[in-house]
């Protein structure tokens, strides 16, 4: 019986001193995107999360704060409820992985 080989996960800071996945050859398959990540973290695990972003009228990608600011100021910013906007963009990445 052939052995499974773990894959191992890369951490890197955000601009807050958190530390939180970002997209690599090495990434965890079931990781999932939450509101305290910045948008440009989350596009770097996640391309398809911008689809998501632009749907909701967040232009964030472009933007010069981007950096900066979490999904959670983000989405206050821009009048929405970050833990639904959250839920969305992990539905459409389980969505595409399942495809």
């Amino acid at each position: 019986m052939a052995e499974k080989k773990v894959k191992k996960i890369k951490k890197f800071p955000n601009i807050n001193g958190n530390f939180s996945l970002l997209k690599s050859k090495k990434t965890n398959k079931d990781f999932k995107i939450n509101k305290n990540m910045n948008f440009v973290e989350i596009m770097k695990i996640s391309p398809e999360a911008g689809e998501v972003l632009f749907n909701n009228g967040m232009h964030c990608i472009g933007c010069g704060m981007a950096m900066n600011e979490t999904l959670e100021q983000g989405a206050w910013a821009h009048g929405l409820n970050p833990d639904k906007l959250v839920d969305e963009i992990n539905k459409k990445i389980k969505g595409k992985k399942k495809k």
